[in-house]
């Protein structure tokens, strides 16, 4: 599965492409799931421009991209950089009217595991964002059950990016969800290559990298995508049902 993070915490002065409104990200989402994607990842932002849990905010995007695109699965972050308090991510949570398919949890957060509850009990599906080996260690011990685990790494240097991939995943219990390996900045393209390697889910998109492989600057989440499946290789075709 490869999914599209379109913007993360980048504003129009890092890219002139990344999608902020709620419009925004429903006409990129669309963009991107013609190239390829098979969900998207946003961060919804207020009238401001900040990041938000508002029910509102939260609304508004996930409305949005559902409009556009039936269907495309869609979801959100829960950083701890959004809201602080891990009382009011909570609240945050339970207060949304409009709920998106999966959100992303960091388990070394302060409140992680009750936000993660929370979002399980509200029926979204729970990303556990891990970054560290300690991090999984706290992630074992929530007793909320989680659809997907997202290794991240966030050192930029890729040969640092890419020991910690190994460390992350060899601390991985037998029988976790399935596993997103992404990374970011300069270790996403080499990042990406070790997640199609190893058969993992992946993902790509202005949240993680303003540059193709090459080194020049993407145009847009879209051309991300589909230089992302050129790099995948393709699915063998299934014999025909009789």
């Amino acid at each position: 599965m490869l999914k599209a993070c379109l913007n993360g915490g980048r504003r129009r002065d890092d890219h002139p492409a990344v999608p902020l409104t709620a419009a925004e990200l429903a006409a990129d989402a669309v963009r991107c799931a013609d190239a390829g994607a098979a969900a998207v990842h946003v961060h919804p932002r207020d009238d401001g421009g900040a990041e938000s849990l508002d029910p509102a905010v939260i609304a508004a995007a996930v409305d949005a991209v559902r409009a556009a695109r039936p269907g495309l699965p869609v979801g959100v972050s829960t950083g701890a950089w959004i809201v602080p308090d891990p009382a009011e991510r909570v609240a945050a949570v339970r207060a949304w009217t409009v709920l998106p398919d999966f959100a992303s949890v960091n388990a070394h957060e302060p409140g992680a595991a009750e936000v993660a509850a929370a979002l399980h009990e509200r029926g979204v599906m729970v990303e556990a964002g891990l970054w560290t080996e300690a991090a999984v260690h706290a992630w074992r011990r929530w007793p909320t059950p989680t659809g997907r685990v997202l290794v991240e790494c966030m050192a930029e240097p890729a040969e640092v990016a890419l020991a910690d991939a190994a460390a992350i995943l060899a601390a991985l219990p037998d029988g976790s969800p399935p596993v997103l390996l992404h990374g970011e900045g300069p270790a996403t393209w080499p990042v990406f290559a070790e997640a199609v390697r190893r058969g993992l889910h992946t993902r790509v998109g202005l949240e993680d990298t303003l540059l193709l492989p090459d080194g020049t600057t993407a145009p847009d989440n879209a051309t991300l995508v589909t230089t992302a499946r050129t790099l995948t290789p393709a699915r063998p075709a299934r014999p025909p049902l009789r």
